[in-house]
């Protein structure tokens, strides 16, 4: 007959729960896995299926008992920086939705929204399929196995313990959330410049012909110019994203070290 003592029973815990409860809060804001659209159930067998594989590579963790003050800290603690590591694969994301509202604005198709199921809100349509092209450019790039990497290189630049984690590591997650305006304006800016030339040659065609009406000429003008400049752009829009995930998986390691106490 096996036994285990209570020692060896935290110990086991302890090398597989809090993994788990990392990579878990990891996927809770992830932009792939980390929306309404994903069963739960999906999320937390992943989870269990990576702590598993992570766990025999992990330094050893504190024998701590789960049910005491060391151990809820502990907790916390892998909840914060899971969070953390998530967020700035979201921020990515969220540039590219801003770019696609704001393209979307300027062209004339602020109207034009589909409800998301991964927001659960109605957002614009070019919003939509920038958001799966980038998702798409991520699998190609085998952008999810350095996110993997990076996620599996957190505990050992932040390992297991009881210490308090360091500031510096949330500072760098707000930095890089500035990006979501700098590299929004960079995938906007092509469309955005033409479509500001576009509505200074309408107005001066206005002035030249008053009797001209703006409303049957300009939409259509303004939209086809758009459609055109996008599907341009489209071959540059890859070097771009694969930049960005780039840069993404540098703040998740850079992340990690200012998290280090």
């Amino acid at each position: 007959m096996i036994t285990i003592s209570s020692n060896e029973l935290n110990a086991l815990m302890a090398l597989f729960f809090f993994p788990f409860v990392r990579i878990m809060a990891w996927l809770a804001v992830d932009p792939l896995l980390g929306n309404r659209s994903s069963p739960v159930s999906v999320r937390v067998a992943l989870a269990f299926v990576l702590a598993l594989v992570i766990a025999p590579l992990l330094p050893p963790v504190p024998q701590v008992p789960l049910v005491s003050g060391e151990g809820l800290l502990m907790l916390l603690q892998q909840i914060l920086i899971g969070v953390s590591i998530g967020l700035v694969l979201r921020i990515v994301f969220a540039a590219v939705e801003l770019a696609g509202q704001f393209m979307g604005l300027q062209m004339g198709l602020s109207f034009a929204t589909l409800f998301d199921p991964i927001h659960g809100a109605q957002t614009p349509v070019l919003s939509q399929f920038l958001v799966l092209t980038t998702a798409l450019i991520l699998f190609s790039v085998n952008g999810h196995h350095l996110v993997i990497g990076a996620l599996v290189e957190s505990f050992q630049r932040v390992p297991i313990s009881p210490e308090p984690v360091a500031a510096r590591g949330f500072a760098v997650v707000v930095e890089w959330a500035g990006t979501i305006f700098s590299t929004g304006l960079q995938i906007a800016l092509p469309v955005t410049a033409t479509l500001l030339a576009t509505n200074l040659a309408i107005g001066m065609m206005t002035r030249a012909a008053p009797q001209l009406n703006i409303f049957a000429v300009g939409f259509p003008l303004t939209l086809a110019a758009g459609f055109f400049v996008l599907y341009l752009t489209l071959l540059y829009f890859s070097p771009l994203m694969e930049r960005a995930w780039m840069a993404a998986v540098g703040a998740m390691g850079a992340t990690g070290q200012g998290l280090m106490p």
